[in-house]
């Protein structure tokens, strides 16, 4: 919890001073860190200053109330996680302060456990938002880099150790099976890297073992026939920037002695020259296969393996962070329509729930094939086989019944796809356990026995 609230503070506000105290203190000892106001005019500087990890505040205040602050915070940063105290007599009140944009309400007396776990949720939700924010910032500087779609748990690791290790220079081995999204991880740690350099990729699979040499060190004019003049290999040619060798395990065991010396020594000369050639670059690995397996069998340099992991990264596949899938299908079908100058298409509960249900051998890869084959199929009759157009010359479903009826067919889809689990349920489709609660009361469906 440290990790994540680095920079960060819980912004507390409650005029009562011994329910303050006591709030501060159980926050504190679960590692928050927390900031505690009398009043919404005492905390607003420091709320505005940009430190709030989110806000809790209780509903009657002397001076400035709750909802009040809420409706400023909203405006100036409607993705500040919000969450209000109440009395007993306010809930209907908070649940509409919710509709506001507020994150979440707790009602008095509540257990310190209740309170924890709010913001910790709270606190996933901030540290996402901020996360989307550096990624869309990234985008801008650099718009030619594919986006690393996911906020599973596995994603927000792999992206934090992005953050992390980006900057720093050291090689990277990067293990993945095929169409995980080995190159996108390689381009966004050399962007966090801030290498002013290119991102030169090779696909060492791809490469024939006779112009493996003269494509990685480069060559001098006349070096053998055929070389007529000089050439600048890969190794060279990324200097000042990073270089991307996928499948490495595909690397002829002989020039794997040479790749090792070069990244030793951070030099090379050219086939058919004589002078050293400095190289400033980082090098970034990738395989799907057990590189140390194949090091013990003879099959890989185990002194190369050494090197190049120093730091590994493991991706996910697709099976594995099933979460993600209706956001990245939702953002290739959007790139596929713009392509193709196509509607995007859209889908039921149901539908959803088979696809993440599915295997995907292929991963993220085949994902995107995927939604790329939706797309082009999508005909007016295929958009309707998938979602029925509302009828809105239906009086006998009014638009508030229409929605209440879509809301009521994703709960029960994510409780089917959750074992009639509210907490995973609620955990999937973004809301807070006690509104589920209160939504499964309102629409007679049924959960899983605790």
């Amino acid at each position: 919890m440290a990790e994540l609230m680095r920079g960060q503070t819980a912004i507390l506000i409650e005029d009562d001073f011994s329910i303050r105290l006591a709030m501060t203190q159980t926050l504190e000892l679960a590692d928050f860190r927390v900031a505690a106001y009398e009043s919404a005019e005492l905390a607003l500087p420091a709320i505005q200053a940009g430190d709030a990890a989110m806000v809790i505040t209780d509903v009657r205040l002397p001076g400035m109330s709750g909802l009040t602050l809420l409706a400023q915070l909203m405006r100036s940063d409607p993705d500040l996680p919000v969450i209000l105290i109440t009395g007993h007599g306010d809930v209907s009140m908070a649940v509409q302060a919710m509709r506001d944009g507020a994150y979440d309400f707790l009602e008095k007396p509540f257990a310190a456990e209740r309170l924890l776990e709010t913001c910790q949720r709270a606190l996933e939700k901030r540290r996402l938002v901020l996360d989307n924010r550096r990624l869309r910032q990234t985008l801008a500087l650099h718009p030619d880099t594919p986006q690393l779609i996911g906020d599973s748990v596995s994603m927000l690791k792999l992206k934090e150790r992005i953050r992390h290790i980006g900057p720093v220079p050291v090689d990277v081995l990067i293990h993945g099976a095929t169409g995980t999204g080995k190159e996108v991880v390689a381009r966004h740690l050399h962007d966090a890297s801030g290498r002013a350099g290119p991102f030169v990729a090779v696909n060492c699979g791809a490469l024939p073992e006779t112009v493996f040499e003269s494509e990685m060190f480069g060559h001098e004019a006349g070096a053998f026939t055929g070389a007529g003049k000089r050439r600048i290999g890969k190794l060279e040619h990324a200097s000042g920037g990073t270089l991307f060798l996928d499948e490495i395990e595909s690397m002829p065991l002989a020039l794997q002695v040479k790749l090792l010396r070069a990244l030793q020594e951070r030099q090379i000369e050219r086939l058919g020259g004589n002078q050293l050639i400095p190289l400033d670059l980082r090098v970034v690995a990738a395989t799907k296969t057990d590189l140390f397996a194949l090091s013990q069998r003879q099959q890989f340099r185990e002194d190369l393996y050494f090197r190049l992991a120093v730091v590994q990264l493991m991706l996910p596949a697709l099976q594995d962070r099933r979460d993600d899938i209706p956001l990245l299908l939702q953002h290739f079908t959007a790139q596929a329509a713009q392509r193709f100058g196509l509607p995007a298409p859209v889908w039921s509960p149901q539908q959803m729930q088979q696809w993440q249900l599915r295997e995907w051998p292929g991963n993220v890869r085949e994902l995107k094939n995927f939604a790329h084959q939706l797309t082009l199929s999508m005909t007016q009759d295929d958009t309707a086989a998938v979602q029925s157009e509302p009828d809105i010359a239906d009086h006998g479903f009014s638009l508030p019944r229409r929605v209440e009826q879509f809301e009521a067919d994703l709960i029960a889809a994510a409780l089917k796809a959750h074992q009639g689990q509210v907490a995973a349920a609620a955990q999937a489709l973004g809301v807070p356990r006690k509104t589920l609660y209160d939504k499964l009361r309102k629409y007679q469906l049924m959960a899983a026995e605790s």
